[in-house]
């Protein structure tokens, strides 16, 4: 039987949740469904919206009817059926896996160099695609591979930048975050000016539309093949390996110092959160192009809704990467339709106010 004592309206037995960590659980846990839902919704909007536009009712029943035989009878035409399954579906889940990989890649850079305005690019892969997609199209480099020589090559510039940067930001058997900072941006223009040398030597003036329209990114080249489930299981493990990780980006966000006292090296560490991120987006990039602003914005969106804690912040990041880029893409669609305008674009012009806005937060802060 218990004493009754009760100290101002609670009982002294009773645990105390001093750090507000239950609370904060029970925000995730609700912020996790209620995005999960919401992407769900999204797929199934996205895929109907359109030249054609498809009601949300028979891209379910569609969408139901291919994955497990509900409804068995088929009550919508040919037509709808190959623009639901074949056309529009992969392209949105393209699209969702390219935004989540995006996302957690711009949550692991802004851990790894300590600052809040990283995204994916800063480290110069993207340019290292770009150049190896220039190659590709307009000196058929790896012309061999037929149909996925242009992904390959862009991997393949990507994998080669990262490994520059690496290169040029270990010194003494350290990578520091400013080392990484500087090389990624130096990589970066070099390789930069390389594919805009590519475009100036090739002479065509289709061969340059292509390669500029693929470095504002696509998601047109997305079918129901291997390259569609090698991204969906490289995002599917670089979020698993990031989420496991929380802790140690945690600590490497507060400082290498703190990192050391929790027993953690910094620069074993920063390189593997490196080698994550590179291949990650070499993979991302010669499936969709370039596509900026979804790394850099959504990891603060994140951090506002569930804190800051990595552990949280990664899934969470990934679902409204998801999100965002599926509707983006539509917007790409739709537009100005039947021209489509690279996904790039929309990103762009949604990130830079949010980026304008950031900055001036950042200003009356110091002020």
């Amino acid at each position: 039987m218990g004493s009754g004592l009760v100290i101002g309206g609670r009982d002294p037995a009773a645990p105390v949740d001093a750090l507000g960590l239950g609370a904060r659980r029970r925000r995730t846990a609700l912020w996790l469904a209620a995005l999960i839902v919401g992407l769900v919704a999204t797929v199934i909007a996205g895929v109907g919206f359109g030249a054609v536009g498809i009601n949300p009712a028979t891209v379910a029943r569609i969408i139901g009817h291919h994955l497990v035989g509900w409804p068995g009878e088929a009550t919508w035409d040919l037509a709808q059926d190959a623009i639901v399954w074949d056309v529009r579906l992969p392209r949105v889940l393209l699209g969702a896996l390219v935004g989540a990989g995006l996302a957690v890649c711009g949550v692991a850079l802004q851990a790894m160099v300590r600052n809040v305005l990283a995204d994916p690019y800063l480290l110069g892969v993207n340019s290292g695609a770009s150049s190896g997609a220039a190659a590709a199209i307009l000196f058929g480099f790896g012309a061999g591979f037929g149909e996925h020589a242009l992904p390959l090559s862009a991997f393949l510039g990507a994998l080669a930048a990262s490994f520059l940067v690496f290169f040029l930001a270990r010194s003494g058997g350290r990578v520091t975050s400013l080392r990484l900072l500087l090389a990624g941006v130096a990589v970066g223009y070099a390789l930069y000016a390389a594919t805009s040398f590519l475009i100036f030597a090739s002479g065509s003036a289709e061969g340059a539309r292509s390669v500029m329209f693929w470095l504002l990114g696509s998601l047109g080249l997305a079918q129901w093949d291997a390259p569609l489930t090698v991204v969906a299981v490289v995002i599917m493990v670089t979020t698993f390996l990031l989420t496991i990780w929380g802790r140690q980006m945690d600590s490497l966000a507060i400082g290498d110092e703190t990192a050391h006292t929790l027993g953690i090296s910094p620069e074993r560490f920063r390189v593997r959160l490196l080698v994550l991120v590179a291949l990650t987006i070499g993979v991302l990039v010669s499936a969709a192009g370039s596509i900026g602003f979804v790394g850099l914005v959504v990891p603060h969106v994140a951090r506002r809704l569930v804190g800051a804690t990595h552990v949280r912040v990664v899934p969470v990041a990934a679902l409204l990467g998801a999100i965002l880029l599926i509707w983006a893409d539509v917007i790409a669609r739709v537009l100005l339709e039947p021209q489509e305008i690279p996904i790039g674009i929309i990103t762009s012009l949604l990130g830079a106010p949010f980026l304008l806005v950031l900055i001036r937060r950042f200003h009356a802060t110091s002020a």
